[in-house]
């Protein structure tokens, strides 16, 4: 396994009396594909937030390629190489597939308003350099023939495929999907995962994601990262994890745990 280019380390988060997480360690390997999974309710979606910098933890620790992160605001983490996607697609409505994309491209703008305003020549090199990148990602995710439609008009399906697009256009190192495939078809699931390999493969960046489908983490992930209540139960490979009698209790209950039963094979 490769090393790591985040970690988690004895991360806890409350709210009041409720403990949303406690105690929570794991890393996401540069280059891989980590899934956090859990009933509803395990404090996935609050990990997410943790180390998106939309919560701050209660007790513990977060580093992102070395640096610990863990009061950095969120724009901050951005500039370091933190991507996000959620659940719904956050596109801007009413604007075209390619302004999507080029808005995404604003934290790497080198120069003023003042310099734009004035057409200075660093602007223009800057605006073709992010174009060029803007394109070359519209190739690569299928997006030509709709490159100059408005977002409003297109599929749920291909929102969720311009989402991932424009996340990638951020050049980020760590890649955080929130429920991808939720709300798709078959068809858009093998879809989206096929772009989601791609886009790992190709950009070099590493993955972690929080997924109910458990036939797409099990085809996805390298490594799974399993809650329960705000409390990590497993950590290892898919075959690892799905045979585990902690994680078919956390499924099933614990009259059904027996370590034999593969409750979240595909």
């Amino acid at each position: 396994m490769s090393s790591a280019i985040a970690r988690v380390d004895h991360v806890s988060l409350r709210f009041g009396g409720v403990n949303a997480l406690t105690d929570v360690s794991f890393e996401v390997a540069d280059g891989g594909i980590t899934a956090l999974i859990g009933p509803n309710g395990a404090g996935k979606t609050s990990m997410f937030n943790c180390i998106s910098g939309f919560y701050r933890p209660t007790a513990g620790s977060i580093h992102f390629l070395e640096q610990e992160i863990t009061q950095l605001k969120q724009h901050k983490r951005a500039r370091l190489g933190i991507a996000r996607t959620f659940q719904t697609p956050a596109l801007f409505g009413g604007l075209s597939v390619l302004s999507n994309l080029m808005s995404a491209r604003y934290q790497h703008r080198r120069y003023s308003l003042v310099e734009a305003f004035f057409g200075f020549p660093n602007v223009g090199r800057s605006e073709s350099a992010d174009r060029a990148i803007v394109e070359e990602t519209i190739e690569l995710f299928d997006l030509v023939k709709v490159r100059d439609a408005e977002v409003d008009a297109l599929s749920y399906g291909m929102k969720k495929r311009v989402e991932l697009a424009r996340s990638l256009v951020q050049q980020p190192r760590l890649l955080l999907l929130d429920e991808p495939m939720a709300g798709m078809t078959a068809d858009e699931k093998e879809e989206l995962s096929a772009y989601i390999l791609t886009a790992r493969d190709r950009a070099n960046i590493s993955v972690l994601l929080v997924e109910h489908d458990m036939g797409v983490v099990m085809d996805l992930a390298d490594r799974v990262v399993v809650l329960e209540f705000g409390r990590k139960i497993a950590d290892g490979t898919p075959a690892e994890v799905k045979r585990d009698p902690a994680v078919i209790a956390a499924y099933l209950g614990e009259e059904s745990a027996q370590p034999d039963k593969e409750v979240l094979a595909p």
